[in-house]
Parts: C-alpha cells; structure tokens; sequence
C-alpha cells in the first residue's frame, strides 16, 4: 500500500482536491481509501462516503491534532493494509502553520490557497518547507500574475517541491496531482521505525493540563515570554 499524508491550513481546499484527484486514481483500477483527521467536528466523511470512498475519521478534542495523528498513524496503516487499499490518503485537521504532520518516506501535500495573500509562504513553517508537493488552489479567483507571484514565493520558500495548481470545483489539475501520489516503487508495510520529518511543536504547561486560570503564579512548565524591551 502506498501512504500519502495531505496538510494545510483550514479552508484552503483539501478535501475537495483529494476528491478529485481520488476520481483520476480511481480510472487506474486503483483501490483509495482516505482517514480524515480533525479537531471538534468535519462532516468531510460524509462527502468521501457520498463518492464511494471507504473513509474514517478521527477528533482529536482537546489535544493537539498533530499528535493525535502521530499517536494513530501506525494503527491508520494496519487498517488501510486490512482492506486491501492500494492507496491511503491521511488528511490532517487545518493546521497552524507551524504543525509539521510528514514522515520521513512518506509522499507529503501541502495545500495551500492563492487568497492568503503573498507572505504567507514565508510565515508558514515545516508544513509547506518540508512538503513534496504543493498543491495551490483558488488560482481562478485571482489574476495570471498573481498567481505567479505567489507560486514563485512558494518556490522561494521550498525549492525541492513540485508545485501544482489545482481547482478543487472543476478538478483542473488533478490528473497530474493523481499521477504523483501512486507508485509501485512506494509500498509500505509498517510505519515502525520512520520518523518525523520535524519535530511538533513543544509546549508542556500548566495550561496544557487544564489550568485555565491567567496570572504568573499559574504558570509552570514550558513558558515563554514576550520580550517588551526595557523600561525608560
């Protein structure tokens, strides 16, 4: 089975590319399966299962949903491997843009929109830097030159990607997408052993265990603070 995992931030479009993309890999006589990861709610399911697409779907609630991911990835494959999928698609929550959900030998998508304007490349962190492919979508709402500039800033940012643009309304550009998710050459057994390609963000506080209230005296852990510079 191939493994790929499919990130970005909230809104930006994902579910509706892998849907497209699933039709074109679906015409190969492939067989797809897709696990949604979220944090309080997605109905994302309900439209997999609409197109025929086997689907779970996992809420991670109060913990952060990249490590929810990692803490279910190996029991995602076992269940991907049980029912014979050709391909596994993970897709995340929409993620800060510091979360960083790609393994070391796994096919990693970002997808990012052309709406978030042009320095948003450089503001987001490992999930676009470290991603195989970046996928862009929105591009029908803004201009050809703006949609050079901006796919140029990702560029910048992350050289080694392959960078499509896909409409996730019209599926243009998903038959490329699709021609890049599946090889024979990728097939995995177990995700034992693999290791992240970043590290996730650390944060171990008071606030992380259900402090809720604000004040110095309430804070213990992992804490930083703001430097404010000095006082005249």
């Amino acid at each position: 089975m191939n493994l790929v995992t499919v990130s970005g931030p909230p809104s930006v479009g994902k579910t509706s590319v892998i849907l497209k993309t699933i039709e074109s890999i679906k015409n190969r006589g492939l067989k797809v399966g897709v696990v949604k990861f979220d944090c309080l709610y997605t109905d994302d399911d309900i439209l997999y299962e609409k197109a025929g697409i086997e689907v779970r779907k996992g809420l991670s609630g109060g913990l952060c949903p990249d490590h929810y991911f990692v803490s279910n990835i190996e029991e995602v494959v076992d269940w991907g491997i049980k029912h014979g999928f050709d391909l596994l698609i993970s897709e995340s929550a929409g993620l800060c843009n510091r979360c960083s959900p790609y393994i070391n030998g796994i096919n990693a998508v970002c997808v990012i929109d052309n709406l978030s304007g042009i320095g948003t490349p450089k503001k987001i962190g490992p999930m676009l830097k470290s991603a195989d492919i970046v996928v862009i979508t929105k591009g029908d709402i803004v201009s050809q030159a703006e949609r050079e500039v901006f796919a140029s800033r990702v560029h910048s940012v992350n050289p080694k990607a392959v960078i499509l643009h896909v409409n996730g309304l019209t599926g243009q550009g998903s038959f490329e997408l699709s021609t890049l998710l599946f090889s024979e050459d990728d097939h995995i057994t177990s995700l034992k052993g693999k290791t992240l390609r970043f590290s996730m963000p650390s944060a171990l506080c008071s606030y992380c265990l259900g402090e809720t209230r604000i004040g110095e005296s309430y804070q213990m852990g992992n804490v930083r603070k703001i430097d404010l510079g000095k006082e005249q």
